[in-house]
């Protein structure tokens, strides 16, 4: 059933993967280590010396095995603790095949197979000897002597007018040709998880390490910083998120302690303080999925607002919004945010426990809203409860919350709220947790939405449903109406419903 959720997950959005990577774009080549690899591009030159050029006929009884460790950092490296660049440094020998300058780009088309393509180095490098005439690189598992080459590969020379005779050259690796998951790899120890995601937060990359990982913390924070340009802080999360105001205790393993941090999600620029508030990256796709739901007009309640990214993206849709967050400091970010985003004049922000804001401005206001008839009412309500390890015991607010008699079914308040789940089947739980705290049945009246997958069988979702009538208002029409009133003037009791759950 979990791999099936999963599945299903996958399908619905493409989730953000990375390894000692960014969170913010990173599917199978994130876009936020596109500028990396044009970096190394243009400096690949630099790390890469020629030592020696010794013309010779490589031996025709060499075998052609496959090295998978040739390019390799220095195995010497294993167990640093302390970053150490100049260790990394290392010399293979390459096979090349000498060539005019003038026929470099025409041949490299016909040989591409069989030319070295390794991330930091260059295919084609200068003749030291020859001014003339290029070298180039090719791969030594493909290529370990003449008789290698294959008949189409022979024909290819003879029309370019090249003798198939093989030069070998010495070739450095220096710490600025590996990759950060290869350095990781060449440094700790062999058979364990060496691989990690990082959230990029602005300037700061947030790592979450394992156990085995913690020796080397402060060696993978600086390999982070020089393999990504722009980060200049690194952080590890060294408790969990403390469920009254959703931050953190961090730990900075290298770069500077600047923890004030601008970030841009969804075109709308945010500004905080990382150490003290709550932010996640990963959260841009759901931000801008509940905001797509709605229509200018609507209005948006944020139950645990953090810096905005629910409330100023709405504001910027013509929303009406009211947001609140218990954390001084989140509320102090999201009346600088709204303002930065001037949208400040749309959004009311509130300071308040999130029992305490639903049971009064929200009351209030819905109270309001569904006074107006049918006709006159063109605006949909909407509730976003985004505290995922919370949440979702905050339903019990919504049972006989509002007085006075139903409204029609259409004009209810649609509740999307977040929980995480372990249990084998995801959207059972949050189901039945849900009922159980509204002390209702959702069945068929709601949806479920896998966010992402937070950790191994744990799981992040949405459960969207209107708030049923019977547990919004305290006087149910049906039961409390007198018997001499004409059966026209009752109210029917709601049997349809627009949202059904989408996975069971």
């Amino acid at each position: 059933m979990r791999i099936l959720w999963r599945l299903h997950g996958c399908c619905a959005r493409l989730l953000t993967t990375t390894c000692f990577g960014t969170a913010a774009s990173n599917t199978s080549f994130p876009t936020a280590w596109k500028p990396l690899a044009q970096h190394f591009d243009r400096l690949s030159g630099l790390c890469i010396e020629v030592q020696r050029n010794s013309s010779f006929r490589m031996p025709e009884t060499v075998e052609n095995k496959s090295n998978p460790e040739l390019y390799s950092p220095n195995p010497d490296v294993r167990g640093m603790t302390i970053l150490d660049r100049a260790a990394f440094k290392k010399t293979i020998t390459v096979p090349v095949l000498k060539v005019k300058k003038e026929i470099i780009n025409r041949l490299l088309k016909s040989l591409k197979h069989m030319v070295l393509q390794q991330a930091g180095l260059k295919r084609v490098i200068d003749d030291p000897e020859d001014e003339h005439h290029k070298l180039v690189l090719l791969d030594p598992h493909k290529m370990s002597s003449e008789g290698s080459l294959g008949e189409a590969d022979r024909k290819i020379l003879k029309q370019f007018d090249i003798i198939p005779e093989l030069s070998k050259h010495d070739v450095e690796f220096t710490y600025d040709c590996f990759k950060a998951e290869e350095i990781f790899q060449a440094v700790l120890p062999e058979g364990q998880d060496v691989t990690s995601g990082f959230s990029r937060v602005g300037h700061i990359a947030h790592l979450n390490l394992r156990d085995h990982q913690l020796p080397y913390k402060h060696l993978i924070g600086q390999v982070i910083i020089d393999k990504n340009p722009g980060i200049t802080s690194v952080v590890n999360k060294i408790n969990t998120i403390d469920n009254t105001y959703r931050n953190f205790q961090m730990e900075i393993l290298a770069g500077e302690t600047n923890m004030m941090t601008k970030v841009k999600e969804n075109s709308i620029q945010y500004e905080f303080d990382f150490s003290k508030v709550y932010w996640n990256p990963r959260l841009s796709t759901e931000h801008s999925r509940i905001v797509d739901l709605l229509k200018p007009e609507d209005v948006l309640f944020d139950v645990f607002a953090g810096v905005g990214p629910f409330a100023i993206l709405a504001a910027r849709k013509k929303c009406r919004v009211f947001a609140n967050d218990l954390n001084p400091e989140s509320y102090k970010w999201l009346q600088h945010n709204c303002k930065l985003n001037k949208v400040d004049r749309t959004i009311q922000v509130f300071n308040m426990d999130g029992r305490d804001f639903l049971r009064g401005p929200v009351k209030e206001q819905l109270t309001e809203e569904l006074s107006l008839s049918t006709k006159e009412k063109k605006n949909s309500l909407h509730i976003v409860m985004n505290l995922p390890a919370l949440a979702i015991e905050f339903l019990d607010v919504f049972k006989h919350l509002l007085d006075g008699e139903p409204c029609s079914s259409n004009l209810l308040p649609t509740v999307h709220c977040y929980s995480f789940s372990k249990h084998d089947n995801p959207a059972k739980d949050i189901q039945d947790k849900a009922e159980a705290f509204l002390g209702t049945s959702l069945e068929g009246r709601c949806s479920i939405r896998l966010v992402r997958n937070v950790a191994p069988s744990k799981e992040m979702l949405c459960i969207s449903f209107q708030v049923p009538a019977d547990v919004l208002y305290k006087r149910q029409c049906p039961t409390e109406v007198s018997p001499e009133e004409p059966a026209s003037k009752r109210l029917r009791p709601n049997g349809d419903s627009s949202e059904e759950k989408s996975i069971s």
